[in-house]
């Protein structure tokens, strides 16, 4: 295997009308790769099933803590500023000129096109600590789910009934919904924390979902870590038969050491996730630990970067009070988070749950 040190570039290919290439033309885009036939809806459909997972399960917990009015008042304000960062971090697809600039392909790469140096690796450790984090996440969540299927018929009949509604505003839905059916009480995991027992099969069903969910989503998330790893085993040591070697059987292509680091990977997830079982904790660390660097400090910077707000100007400030109001409360989240689990600590036994 080739010894290289960053993704694999696509070079452009020729396809001037003078070269004999007008066909292919059409089939391209200006930076010579198959054409894109992504739409508006077929974006939105990515970004909802990546987004939306398994933490809507602790939102009725999370209203529940601010109350009312507090709870959904949140949520609206930082959907407000998630819709409204993502808008600036669209500025920055392409660097330069916002219709003929390079396109950045991955957020790492606009972080190096528009700020480079120190933050690109800041950026990097950030986002592959929160894909580690997340398959740790997705780990609790899908085993706390099949052992509440194994247990679930052990309760008797005497808990709520009122359905929680999850259809088209999910968050808010998830939330409001389950803080009205179970009020302060409501558990920090809407179906394994059993504020409602029947009907059964509904439980079940649900929690059988939420596993099928997150097995793919595993494999989504954990797919930058592998290709990073993979990728720099593969500059390291080139010449290493053990790391290059493949086994072609039909269209797979089988590598023992892919086979050999991605067990290693999802043991060790596996152990972890059986050593901190807290559930909404580890959701909340990770939302605020991941919430603040990369939805509002990058796409901050970037954006005055790009567009060369000046220092000091009211888009300046405004900006940067933002990014500033948002940075305190990630803090708070974190250390909420953190204290809770230590609490919990105090009173787990490992491997016992």
């Amino acid at each position: 295997m080739a010894s290289h040190n960053g993704p694999k570039h696509v070079p452009p290919m020729e396809v001037s009308v003078e070269a004999g290439n007008a066909g292919a033309a059409e089939w391209l885009d200006d930076d010579g790769r198959p054409r894109r036939k992504g739409t508006f809806w077929t974006a939105s459909a990515h970004i909802i099933t990546a987004v939306i997972g398994s933490g809507v399960l602790s939102l009725a917990w999370a209203i529940a803590q601010l109350g009312w009015v507090a709870g959904p008042a949140a949520m609206l304000l930082f959907a407000f500023v998630t819709y409204y960062t993502a808008t600036l971090l669209a500025e920055c697809y392409r660097t330069g000129d916002p219709e003929t600039g390079k396109r950045n392909y991955t957020y790492m790469d606009a972080v190096r096109s528009n700020l480079g140096g120190a933050k690109v690796v800041f950026c990097g450790v950030i986002q592959y600590a929160n894909l580690v984090g997340v398959a740790i996440g997705y780990t609790i969540a899908s085993s706390i789910s099949m052992q509440a299927i194994r247990r679930a018929g052990c309760f008797h009949k005497n808990g709520h009934g009122d359905p929680v509604a999850t259809t088209t505003i999910f968050y808010m839905l998830c939330g409001c919904m389950g803080y009205a059916a179970f009020g302060d009480n409501a558990p920090d995991n809407l179906l394994t924390g059993f504020g409602f027992y029947e009907p059964f099969w509904l439980l079940d069903v649900a929690n059988i979902a939420i596993v099928v969910h997150l097995v793919g989503a595993y494999q989504v998330f954990c797919q930058p870590i592998f290709a990073f790893v993979e990728r720099r085993a593969a500059a390291a040591w080139p010449d290493s038969a053990f790391i290059s070697r493949e086994l072609r059987v039909g269209p797979f292509a089988l590598s023992v050491f892919r086979l050999t680091w991605r067990s290693v990977f999802v043991c060790v997830t596996t152990v972890v996730a059986m050593l901190l079982p807290f559930f909404g904790n580890v959701v909340g660390f990770l939302g605020a630990v991941s919430f603040w660097p990369l939805t509002v400090y990058f796409p901050v910077e970037m954006y005055i970067k790009q567009r060369r707000v000046p220092r000091g100007s009211t888009k300046w400030i405004c900006l940067q009070t933002l990014s500033v109001s948002c940075l305190i409360v990630s803090i708070a989240a974190a250390a909420g988070s953190i204290a809770d689990v230590i609490d919990a600590l105090k009173v787990y036994r490992p491997f016992s749950s």
